[in-house]
C-alpha cells in the first residue's frame, strides 16, 4: 500500500486564458501539480496541450491568469525538437546543457543504456532511439523535480520505449506526459489531465481509470437529466390541466416559475466514443501477397536478405524490430514502391494496395481543399457522406473540409493522406506509423476500425497498444532476416523485456568512482550531522518511492505473464508433438522461471515496504 504523505504543490495554473486571435484555446483553466505525481496529458489535437507546456516553460505567456511556482520547483522540458548543433557529440551536448557533474549524470544514465562509445559520436549520426536517450540524459542533467515530456515515444523502437517506461516508473519527481500511446500512459502515470473544449480536468488514476470515471460521470448525468425531464413533464401536465382554473392559477404560476429555475443538464459525448468508418474492401482470393527469395536494399547496399513471406486475406500483420533494421524498407517493397534487388513480390488476383507512409503527403495537390483531396482518391463506390464521415473522424469537421491543403500543417496533411488511403477500398492496407499526428481519441477509434477491418493489414507502429489490438500475426526483422514470429505480440514484448533484464544483470559490474566518492559513488554531504540526517531521510523517502514503483511494475509484468503461462499449459495438455512440443516446453519453462523470480522480488519488496510504514 502506498505510504500517505501530505501533497507538496510544485506548480499551479490559476484562471488561465490563452487565445490566438478569435481562436480560444482555454479560458478559466485551473490545475495543480503536486510532488511525485505522474500525470498523463490527453486531449484533441489543437486543444492546447503543447501550448500549455510552452506557457509553463516561459516560451509563451498567458492572456489572463497566473502561474504559481513553488520555490522548490526545478523544471525540465523534453520537447519534440532537437537542440544540438551539427557535428556535436553526445558528450559535448551534455557538457553544454548539464548543471550536475558529468560523471554523476553518466552513472544515472546507465539505466538508459547509453555507452561512452555512443556519447563520443555526433548526436545526428545516432538512431532516433538513441537520440531520445541522449535528450533524456540532458534533461536529467538539469536535476528537475518536474519534467514536461511532449510525445516522447514518437518513432521510438520497442527497446527504447521499454527503457523510457522503466525510467519514468522509477522517476522520484513529478512529470506531465503528453502521449497518444494508451499502453505507455497506463504503465507510467497515476493521474490524467484532460484538456478539452477550453477546460482542464484532472482525474486520479491512469488512462483506464480516466475512461471508467468519464463513463461513470456520464451515467450519473444521464440519470440526473432523466429525473429532471420527468419532473418537467409532471409540471407541464399540471399547468396544462389546471392553469385555466381560477382556484389553481396561483399554483400553476408557481409551478411554471419552478420549471424556469430548473437546471439544464448538458451531457457531453465521451470523446473516446469517436468512430472511424473504413469502407469495406473489394474481394480477393485467399493469397493476396507473396514475396519470394527477395533481397531488399538501396543501390549496392543490401538491408534485408532472402525474404520469404506469404500474406493471406484477413491477415493483420504487425512488423516489429529495432529502429534502423529495415521495417519501412520492407513495407516499401511489399507496396511495390521499391523494387527488390533479387527475387520478386507477387500480388494475388485483383489485389490492390493502399500505402500510407511519411512521404505520401508530397503527392497532395496544395490547391485542393480537404474534401476534394479525399474525394479524388476515394473508390468510385464511396459516397459523399462516407467521405465527410472520414474527414470528421480525422479531425476535419464543419468548415474545416473547405481548407486548402496548401495552408494545412504537416500533421494535418498527414491526416488527409491517411484518409485518402483508407477510402480506396483497397483489399491490402500497408500503413507506416499511421497513428502519428493523431490525438489520443482518434488513435483509439482508428485502432478499433482496423481491428475490425475485413481486408489485409500490414503495419509498422511504435504504439504498443495499437499493434497489440490490430495485429493477429507478427513479422520480426532481426539481423537482416525477416520471419514470422512464432508467438503473439505480447510474447514478443515479453521476450524483449527479458533480454533487457539479462543485459542489466551483465552491466551490473562495479564502476569507477570519482575522486572523493564513497563506496557507492556518492560524494560526502556538506555540513554537520543535522544536514546529513536530512539527506538520509530524503534518500530513504526517494528509495521508498522507487520501491513502490518497482513493485507496481512487477505486478504488471506478473499479470501480463500469467495468461501466457496458462495458455502454454493448455497447449501442452493438447496433442502437441515433436518440435512444437519441445518449443512449448522450453517457452513454458522460461516464463515460469521468470514468474518465480518476480514473485520472490515482489515478496522481498512488499516486506521491506511494510517495515517502513
Amino acid at each position: 500500500m502506498r505510504h500517505q504523505v501530505m501533497a507538496e504543490n510544485l506548480l499551479q495554473l490559476i484562471g488561465g486564458e490563452k487565445a490566438y486571435g478569435s481562436r480560444v484555446l482555454f479560458t478559466g483553466a485551473t490545475v495543480s501539480v503536486n510532488r511525485d505525481e505522474h500525470i498523463g496529458v490527453i486531449g484533441p489535437n489543437g486543444a492546447g496541450k503543447s501550448t500549455f507546456f510552452k506557457i509553463l516553460t516561459g516560451q509563451e505567456g498567458l492572456d489572463q491568469g497566473q502561474i504559481v511556482r513553488s520555490k522548490e520547483l526545478s523544471l525540465g522540458y523534453l520537447s519534440q525538437h532537437d537542440h544540438w548543433s551539427e557535428g556535436e557529440t553526445g558528450n559535448q551536448y551534455l557538457e553544454r546543457t548539464a548543471t550536475i557533474p558529468l560523471w554523476e549524470l553518466k552513472s544515472r544514465g546507465r539505466e538508459l543504456k547509453v555507452s561512452e562509445e555512443t556519447l563520443n559520436k555526433p548526436v545526428t549520426s545516432l538512431s532516433g532511439g538513441y537520440r531520445m536517450r541522449v535528450k533524456l540524459l540532458a534533461l536529467l542533467g538539469q536535476s528537475p523535480n518536474l519534467m514536461l515530456l511532449d510525445e516522447p515515444t514518437n518513432y521510438l523502437d520497442l527497446e527504447t520505449t521499454l527503457l523510457l517506461e522503466r525510467f519514468l516508473q522509477s522517476f522520484d519527481g513529478a512529470f506531465l506526459l503528453i502521449s497518444h500511446d494508451r499502453e505507455f500512459l497506463r504503465r507510467t502515470t497515476d493521474h490524467t489531465l484532460e484538456i478539452e473544449a477550453g477546460e482542464f480536468t484532472k482525474y486520479p488514476g491512469n488512462i483506464d481509470d480516466y475512461f471508467e470515471q468519464k463513463e461513470l460521470l456520464a451515467e450519473q448525468l444521464r440519470a440526473r437529466a432523466a429525473n429532471l425531464a420527468e419532473k418537467r413533464a409532471s409540471i407541464l401536465e399540471f399547468v396544462q390541466k389546471f392553469g385555466a382554473k381560477a382556484t389553481k392559477a396561483r399554483q400553476a404560476q408557481s409551478r411554471m416559475k419552478q420549471l424556469e429555475k430548473m437546471e439544464v443538464i448538458e451531457i457531453k459525448p465521451l470523446r473516446g466514443s469517436a468512430v472511424v468508418k473504413i469502407p469495406k474492401p473489394t474481394l480477393t482470393g485467399e493469397q493476396v501477397l507473396h514475396i519470394e527469395k527477395a533481397g531488399i536494399g538501396y543501390g549496392d547496399r543490401r538491408i534485408l536478405r532472402d525474404v520469404n513471406l506469404r500474406i493471406r486475406r484477413e491477415d493483420h500483420v504487425g512488423i516489429v524490430g529495432y529502429n534502423g533494421v529495415g521495417k519501412s524498407t520492407l513495407l516499401k517493397a511489399l507496396a511495390g514502391a521499391l523494387e527488390p534487388q533479387t527475387g520478386e513480390v507477387k500480388l494475388g488476383h485483383q489485389v490492390r494496395v493502399g500505402f500510407f507512409h511519411q512521404h505520401v503527403v508530397e503527392a497532395l495537390d496544395p490547391k485542393d481543399d480537404v474534401y476534394a483531396s479525399l474525394a479524388a482518391a476515394a473508390h468510385p463506390e464511396v459516397t459523399r457522406q462516407e467521405i465527410l464521415d472520414m474527414a470528421g473522424s480525422l479531425l476535419f469537421s464543419g468548415d474545416d473540409v473547405k481548407k486548402r491543403v496548401g495552408v494545412l500543417s504537416g500533421g494535418e496533411c498527414s491526416r488527409v493522406a491517411l484518409g485518402r488511403v483508407l477510402l480506396q477500398k483497397a483489399p491490402v492496407l500497408i500503413l507506416d506509423e499511421p497513428t502519428n499526428h493523431l490525438d489520443f481519441q482518434t488513435v483509439e477509434a482508428l485502432t478499433q476500425a482496423l481491428h475490425e477491418y475485413p481486408g489485409t493489414l500490414i503495419t509498422v507502429s511504435h504504439d504498443r497498444g495499437f499493434i497489440q489490438r490490430v495485429a493477429n500475426r507478427i513479422v520480426e526483422i532481426r539481423d537482416g532476416e525477416v520471419h514470422f514470429y512464432p508467438g503473439t505480440y505480447e510474447e514478443y514484448v515479453w521476450r524483449v523485456q527479458r533480454e533487457l533484464s539479462a543485459e542489466e544483470l551483465a552491466d551490473a559490474a562495479p564502476t569507477a568512482k570519482p575522486p572523493g566518492a564513497d563506496a557507492f559513488g556518492a560524494k560526502p554531504a556538506f555540513g554537520g550531522g543535522g544536514t546529513q540526517s536530512y539527506q538520509e531521510k530524503k534518500e530513504a523517502e526517494r528509495k521508498r518511492r522507487q520501491d513502490e514503483r518497482r513493485l507496481k511494475s512487477i505486478e504488471e509484468e506478473m499479470s501480463y505473464l500469467q495468461p501466457l503461462i496458462d495458455g502454454l499449459t493448455r497447449k501442452l495438455n493438447g496433442a502437441l508433438q515433436g518440435g512444437e512440443l519441445q518449443s512449448a516446453l522450453k517457452d513454458l519453462g522460461e516464463k515460469t522461471e521468470r514468474m518465480n523470480i518476480l514473485e520472490q522480488e515482489w515478496l522481498e519488496l512488499s516486506e521491506a515496504l511494510a517495515a517502513k510504514i
